[in-house]
């Protein structure tokens, strides 16, 4: 089975408008599809974006909490073992693509095109949501 982190736009992406590309990520995570894979660093962002005024004049507080507690319970939750530095252009995607490499994940799935033009790092490669939904799609 595919193992993959999302990074936090698409997370909050596909949270908030389930009929998008992100959103249909989401779905066929929860059709068992592939194996989601989140960190600490990863939820504590996704909750910090998710309160920002764009999310929250589209997302309620009620439905923040469900969704951390669904990636919570049902995804897996990887430690950070492994330290990236200067690979991204930013340290917060250096930490998604670290928790990617802890995880051994196979993909890290970004709308970051900064983060894209990385393309693969230490055997995870790096995709749009829309090439990981094309991937998934029969």
């Amino acid at each position: 089975m595919i193992r993959a982190v999302l990074d936090t736009n698409v997370l909050a992406s596909g949270f908030v408008s389930d009929g998008g590309t992100p959103g249909q990520l989401l779905t066929f995570w929860g059709e068992a599809a592939y194996e989601l894979v989140v960190s600490a660093p990863i939820l504590k962002e996704l909750e910090r974006t998710l309160s920002k005024p764009y999310f929250r004049e589209r997302y309620r507080p009620d439905q923040v909490k469900k969704a951390l507690e669904r990636l919570q319970r049902h995804a897996v939750t990887a430690a950070v073992t492994v330290v990236v530095q200067g690979v991204a252009t930013h340290p917060e995607d250096d930490l998604v693509l670290a928790t990617a490499v802890s995880a051994v994940a196979d993909l890290l799935v970004t709308g970051d095109h900064r983060l894209r033009h990385v393309q693969e790092h230490q055997g995870v490669t790096i995709l749009t949501p829309r090439e990981f939904l094309a991937m998934l799609t029969p």
